[in-house]
Order: structure tokens, then sequence, then C-alpha cells
């Protein structure tokens, strides 16, 4: 039977045959068939990005093809069909495999379509803020309860999308006003959302790039949600004094995001997003709870803290302006 889940995750099933592939084409399984090796020391002989080849290799270890053992790694015992020298080796099956993968790419034009990415500017930034609420909307109710708004008076929504979480939060807490700060022809997605649910009379809408311009001050809980991953660490650091200086001293932010496990390894889908983010953006990727505390701590954050560690971009990480 179909569902919504299901066929989502159908949707997303390339992700991993990518990585695979991209395993197989640098022919990772065999070079680490006999020995572990460190991503640097391997990159060295592949001639390959070191931090692009560590964050393949990390998501192959989430999948199980590898294995991780402190910062090196080594071909799965119950992947060594995957090597060259394997008597059942399938890697050139899997060489066969990604060489049709441009041609496949072309199916949309083939069949008679326009490609999302050959449309214009605007249809595809729609598309995109339209797929963060329907990402959002199953889990913004539950997330907003566990973040607990209580007595705040003014949320701060960075990066506020569609509008998802900020119209959840306000639900949450009757006596909230919101502000919400994107660019420009996101906030006007958000103004129709928030119309459409009657919450536009407690929402602020501020246009803006949050990369560069100071946020609004006076507010007492700040919201930064599924941002720091397209960031590299100095970008972050950046943002993170900005929101600093938009919060009232004893001002709350929460931090929603992939928050990964120290070997970078869990959870899955986050080491497959850091995929995402390395062919996507140039400094971007997924962060443990150490870094994302260290750089919350160098804006000036205290009492920082794992609210929730979570599965699918839904870790929360809590700190305050003293």
């Amino acid at each position: 039977m179909n569902t919504p889940e299901s066929l989502l995750a159908l949707s997303r099933a390339f992700q991993e045959s990518r990585v695979l592939l991209t395993g197989a084409e640098l022919d990772v399984f065999t070079a680490l068939a006999t020995e572990a090796l460190a991503a640097d020391a391997l990159a060295a002989r592949l001639g390959a990005d070191p931090r692009a080849l560590a964050t393949l290799l990390d998501a192959l270890a989430a999948m199980g093809l590898l294995d991780k053992t402190g910062g090196t790694y080594r071909t799965a015992k119950d992947a060594a069909c995957l090597t060259a020298d394997a008597p059942d080796s399938i890697l050139p099956m899997l060489l066969h495999a990604a060489a049709l993968w441009d041609r496949w790419t072309g199916l949309t034009r083939k069949v008679g379509g326009t490609p999302l990415t050959a449309r214009p500017p605007a249809a595809a930034t729609r598309a995109f803020i339209e797929a963060m609420h329907v990402v959002s909307a199953p889990q913004a109710a539950k997330l907003a309860s566990e973040v607990n708004p209580g007595g705040a008076r003014r949320l701060l929504d960075v990066g506020a999308g569609p509008g998802t979480y900020a119209a959840a939060f306000l639900r949450a807490a009757p006596d909230l006003h919101a502000t919400l700060f994107d660019l420009p022809p996101v906030v006007e997605i958000a103004r129709e959302r928030l119309s459409a649910a009657g919450l536009l009379g407690r929402v602020t809408l501020v246009p803006g790039n949050f990369d560069t311009d100071e946020l609004p001050a006076g507010h007492d809980l700040a919201w930064l949600s599924a941002i720091i991953h397209q960031n590299g660490p100095a970008e972050n650091d950046a943002l993170y004094g900005r929101i600093f200086r938009a919060l009232e001293p004893g001002g709350r932010l929460v931090v929603r995001d992939h928050v990964m496990d120290p070997a970078r390894t869990r959870p899955r889908a986050g080491a497959l997003f850091a995929i995402n983010m390395l062919v996507g953006t140039a400094h971007g990727g997924t962060y443990t709870f150490d870094e994302i505390r260290a750089g919350l701590e160098r804006a000036g954050f205290v009492r920082v803290r794992l609210l929730r560690e979570g599965e699918r971009m839904d870790g929360l990480v809590e700190a305050f302006r003293p």
C-alpha cells in the first residue's frame, strides 16, 4: 500500500544508490579491503579531496558498507563482493550502473517535459519552500510542544520558510507573537500560508538575508530550523552572533537539525544528508553536538544542551543568552 512516507522514501532512494556508485567508481572498497585507512590517507592515494572523501566514507559506513573504527575505515566483511578481487565481485555491474546514471538523468526531457532545474528560478524556489512544508508539517506540533514556548512573548523564526513551525508555535502558545525572517520571495509564500491559517495577525514578516543582515531585535525565543547544515563553521558562528544580538538577556535559542554522533555515522539520514550538502553547498555539512555547542559558546551563549537526538533532522539543541 502506498503511503506518503513510503513514497517519500522511494523518492530519496537515489541518494544511497549514488553514494554506493561513487564508492564503486573510486574503488574505495578494494582499497579498504586489506587495511584500514584514515580518510586523508585514502584521499592521498586516490587524488581525492579529503573533506569530500571523508563525507562519502561516513555515508558508506552509515549504510553498513564500511566499518569505521576511530578515524579509520575498512570494507565490511559482508560487503566483500564490492571489491575488484572478490570471486563473486559485483563491481563491474556497479560500474555499468554508474555509466547509466547520466542517461537516466535525462528521462524527463526524453519523455517530453522540462526538468525543474530548467524552469524559471521562482518555480524552483516555490517547489523547495513547499517541500519544506511537506517535510515539516507532520512533526511541527510535536517539536513545538517539546520546545515548550511557555511564557515566551516574541518568537524570532530565522529562515522561516513557509512558516510551518511558526504556526505550530503560535498554536502552542496563544499569547506568542512571531517575527518571520527570510528572503523576500519566501516571506510572501509564508504570508499566503499564515493568512490561510488565520494566524497572520500575530505575525510580523521581515524580508532579509540572514547570512548578511542583522536580525530584528527584542525577542525572547529564537528558532533556527534546518539552517546550520547549509553553512560552514565560520558562517554559523556569524549567524549565531546575529541571533545572540536579536535576543533579550535571558532569551533562548533552539536549533533544529541533524545532530550527529561523534563518529558522524548516526543518524544514517544525517550521514546521507551531509552528502546532499557536499554537492549542493560550498561549505555545508552535518554537525555533532559538540561542534554545535562550541559554535554557540563562541557566540556567547551559555547552558547549551541537547534536548533531543532525533533521527530525521529532528534533533534539538537549546542555548541561552546570559
